[in-house]
């Protein structure tokens, strides 16, 4: 694409020609190609007009910046606002992607991830981008970010446009919100999970979370799908026609008569009068609630109450969300991705209603991020389970025993410390009998484990398999 094509009627100045063909754009300058035009944004931790000449060292042949540099060899688009321009020439080089797709965004702290795979069974020819991995068509990418920046974002969009699928369901993150890492968006519909602390390590306050997470619906055409039982769904300011949902709190679609087993939930759904009883293999109360918000979706793009009833039967795990780990000692082992204080608590809550074995539980909390849920984290496990084995998480540049200490001023029941994560999956098989309920939590679906100098492979699922099968 033709530079003044691709900029035409933006407001930046350009230095240099505007004639020359750009074949793709990046903001990492060491994934930089040639023909590029780099992206140098100055964002929290790192100063991307630091890589130009690394970028340009890779063949880029253009630079999107906020200040000129006269001894630059490329050519410079200048602007105050890199971000807005980066969104721009994003949506203009990949074609507006999104304006070919029905988009659904969701954002909450907790349940985005079930929700969004719940969405893309009910409805067909469905794309998805989240936490775990990227799936276009058949086609899984696994994921670095929950949300992508806006170059892979656009990018993304681009292929399902290409495959013709017809939807994409996205997990919008609060960092990404923030970041402005959606611009350019307008989602069909906008789904609020929930709220609860997470990431004070970077918004620092809940009010800053809770505004962050609101930006999703200020971009939102068509319907607002609303969490009724979470208070903070009323700050969710839409100028969309809003659809709530709840099991506690009048909505517009409510769960009655909720069953709960170890086998799956079941619920009498009721909307408009009409009801419908309905079956899932996932457990717990909470994915009641997340069914629910899947469920809106999908009736408020004209499916059936039967037609979705009967897809729901049919839906499989989601990976590292209560995911059952196969065994021969008649223990109930499940690996879990609850790393704050309300998903841990749920998921207890949901393991303590469909068992009557002992709960033995393991986590950590990861390194350079809210210290605050630590210790709360800590008490959440004691009071739920009748042992708690504390270990690491991903420390990253922390200490992983200072990390341990400041859950362990929670912990008020019988706990054992073992910082390794493998011996401390040993050591909670070790103290199991049948029928006792074993949690893996904090890291679900994730392959590795992060320390300060190094990035290990570590699955909890492979390694908690392998040890019950060599015990």
């Amino acid at each position: 694409m033709k530079l003044k094509s691709l900029i035409k009627n933006l407001p930046v100045h350009i230095k240099g020609s505007k004639e020359i063909s750009i074949l793709g754009l990046c903001s990492d300058s060491r994934r930089g190609k040639q023909g590029d035009l780099f992206i140098a944004r100055r964002g929290k931790t790192y100063d991307g007009t630091q890589f130009i000449t690394d970028a340009l060292n890779a063949g880029c042949v253009a630079i999107l910046t906020d200040l000129y540099d006269p001894f630059c060899r490329a050519v410079q688009l200048i602007t105050p606002d890199v971000s807005f321009i980066e969104s721009e020439l994003a949506k203009r080089f990949y074609g507006n992607p999104a304006s070919k797709l029905c988009t659904i965004g969701i954002t909450g702290t907790n349940g985005k991830t079930t929700t969004s795979y719940l969405i893309r069974h009910l409805l067909d020819s469905c794309g998805l981008i989240g936490t775990i991995e990227a799936i276009v068509g058949d086609h899984h990418f696994p994921s670095q970010l929950t949300t992508p920046d806006v170059i892979g974002l656009q990018k993304l969009l681009s292929e399902m446009a290409q495959e013709n699928m017809r939807a994409c369901v996205m997990e919008v993150s609060s960092h990404a919100l923030d970041q402005g890492r959606t611009s350019g968006i307008d989602y069909d519909i906008g789904i609020f999970t929930n709220l609860t602390q997470d990431h004070l390590d970077y918004h620092q306050t809940m009010d800053h979370y809770m505004r962050s997470k609101a930006k999703l619906f200020a971009n939102v055409k068509k319907h607002a799908i609303l969490n009724a039982d979470c208070p903070y769904h009323k700050h969710m300011t839409t100028k969309a026609k809003k659809f709530t949902y709840g099991i506690d709190t009048p909505a517009d679609l409510r769960a009655f008569d909720l069953e709960l087993s170890p086998s799956g939930i079941a619920f009498t759904l009721v909307h408009k009068k009409i009801s419908q009883r309905i079956t899932c293999p996932l457990i717990g109360r909470f994915n009641v609630s997340n069914c629910l918000a899947a469920i809106a979706a999908a009736l408020v793009l004209g499916h059936s109450l039967k037609t979705i009833a009967e897809k729901l039967k049919t839906f499989s795990t989601v990976p590292g969300r209560l995911e059952k780990v196969p065994n021969d000692q008649g223990l109930h082992i499940y690996v879990d991705y609850a790393h704050t204080e309300d998903a841990l608590h749920s998921v207890l809550s949901t393991l303590k209603e469909v068992t009557t074995g002992r709960i033995l539980t393991l986590f950590g909390c990861g390194g350079e991020r809210d210290q605050d849920k630590r210790s709360k984290m800590g008490r959440v496990a004691s009071t739920l389970s009748d042992h708690v084995v504390i270990t690491s998480d991903n420390p990253r540049g922390e200490d992983p025993a200072a990390i341990c200490q400041d859950i362990l001023k929670g912990c008020t029941g019988e706990h054992t410390l073992e910082l390794d994560r493998k011996c401390a999956i040993e050591k909670l098989i070790a103290l199991a009998k049948p029928g006792d309920v074993l949690l893996i939590a904090g890291k679900g679906h994730e392959r590795t484990q992060t320390f300060s100098d190094r990035v290990n492979p570590f699955d909890d699922r492979q390694i908690a398999h392998q040890l019950c099968l060599n015990s």
